[in-house]
């Protein structure tokens, strides 16, 4: 959990968790550039609160903190910047978006990236627009595994050979690499999309022509990564 850098720090932010305290008061585990923090929003949950807008679920904000005496700082201002009501429309949408942010803040909690804001933000943006939430979910679990260290082998199989474009595979757990196999479901094209996606931002993923055949078998690796 990061300290912020000022005494009076400014940045785009996140809510990742809100947990409520006393009587008015609330608990904010947020993401931002700088990393993961815990902040308290003072006196949010009443009625005229200006802090309120800022520290819904699925919203980017702009934020001010202070830094004072206590272990936690002080959520001193907190604008709206954009809110991703498409998220709200989908049941399954919402639910994948609490747990990309629940994944985010446990992640987080283990290790310190610059990387865990943008892959909120990124998929957030998406899942405002985009139904096809299986895609967005592998891209995810690939890149919260690369963040955390855990890069997908994409270069050569089980047998320490480099893949081959005419070869088919399977995903070896045991492993953690392709293995050779007859019939198997993953070929060039799903391991072209699987570097793709450890390179490019997922809104240039969601417009590749193709896309939805692959997801299904390239979410089953990139959970088996993360062995979810």
């Amino acid at each position: 959990m990061r300290e912020i850098p000022s005494k009076d720090f400014k940045s785009e932010a996140i809510v990742l968790k809100r947990t409520n305290y006393g009587e008015a008061d609330r608990i904010l585990q947020i993401i931002t550039p700088a990393g993961k923090m815990a902040v308290m929003a003072k006196a949010v949950r009443k009625e005229k609160s200006r802090l309120a807008g800022g520290i819904e679920m699925f919203c980017l904000s702009d934020i001010v903190l202070h830094k004072g005496n206590s272990d936690l700082s002080v959520l001193t201002s907190a604008k709206m910047k954009e809110f991703y009501k498409g998220i709200l429309t989908d049941l399954d949408r919402i639910e994948l978006a609490s747990e990309i942010l629940k994944k985010i803040s446990r992640a987080a909690d283990m290790t310190d990236s610059e990387g865990y804001f943008s892959l909120a933000k990124q998929c957030l943006v998406a899942l405002d627009k985009h139904a096809n939430s299986a895609l967005i979910e592998a891209w995810f679990y690939l890149n919260l595994a690369n963040i955390c260290g855990e890069q997908v082998n994409i270069i050569t199989d089980t047998r320490g050979e480099k893949l081959q474009a005419d070869q088919q595979y399977t995903w070896d757990s045991t492993e953690n690499a392709l293995r050779v196999a007859k019939g198997g479901k993953i070929g060039a094209n799903e391991i072209k999309m699987m570097r793709l996606m450890l390179s490019a931002d997922l809104s240039l993923i969601l417009r590749v022509a193709g896309k939805d055949e692959m997801a299904g078998e390239i979410l089953y690796i990139a959970k088996a990564v993360n062995q979810i």
